[in-house]
């Protein structure tokens, strides 16, 4: 039985949606969000085998919501179900962990057949968003920057990881929480697809980050 939570803000979409998944065979809602913030509780909550994810949603966003729920629950897929079909949101959904992404104009058996692959470990993208994936994350490799999936911020935390300062040594040196410099390692760690430090700092050797210990200031 596939457990799934829908994260859906228009309520007569999510009640179709619902509607749907309720009657497909091996298949179960484990209930329904309507913000960002619901979604990240309610997946701690039911710990849903997929999350049926709309990405423009009250309070912090659907992008936000999957980076925050990948990042926690490394083992619950999250798949994409939007209105928004540029490059970047596409680029960006995929960065934060999102398994597929699909278009709400999706057949029902389009959003069946996404639904189990994404739950049995595959990625899936409709509507021809797979190639444009694979051109956008080409040319962002081919730029400068290391480990473009990271953001700028990650990046620069996971240098100073690299270089063996603690969790409370970064917070001082960057002048953020102890808590948020956990939440960008925690990040960085389903980002990387990687379970401990150092594991992420030999990630950031590869890619040339954290090479020496930052004089001390």
């Amino acid at each position: 039985m596939t457990r799934v939570v829908v994260v859906e803000d228009h309520p007569m979409f999510a009640e179709g949606l619902i509607g749907l998944l309720g009657d497909l065979d091996g298949v179960e809602v484990a209930g329904h969000a309507a913000t960002g913030e619901e979604a990240v509780a309610l997946v701690e909550a039911a710990l849903p085998d997929v999350v049926l994810m709309d990405l423009h949603l009250p309070g912090i966003s659907g992008i936000e919501a999957t980076r925050i729920i990948r990042a926690r629950h490394p083992g619950v897929a999250v798949l994409a179900l939007t209105m928004l079909s540029d490059d970047a949101t596409i680029l960006e959904a995929v960065r934060a962990g999102a398994r597929g992404y699909l278009l709400k104009e999706a057949t029902p058996a389009e959003i069946a057949r996404s639904l189990a692959a994404v739950a049995a470990g595959q990625v899936v993208f409709g509507g021809g968003a797979g190639d444009r994936v694979l051109a956008a994350l080409s040319d962002s490799r081919a730029g400068a920057r290391p480990l473009p999936e990271l953001t700028d911020r990650e990046a620069e935390v996971l240098s100073l990881v690299a270089t063996g300062l603690t969790n409370h040594a970064i917070a001082g040196r960057l002048f953020l929480s102890e808590k948020t410099v956990r939440n960008h390692v925690s990040n960085i760690f389903a980002k990387l697809g990687v379970g401990d430090r150092a594991a992420a700092v030999a990630r950031a050797r590869d890619a040339g980050l954290g090479a020496r210990r930052p004089p001390a200031g």
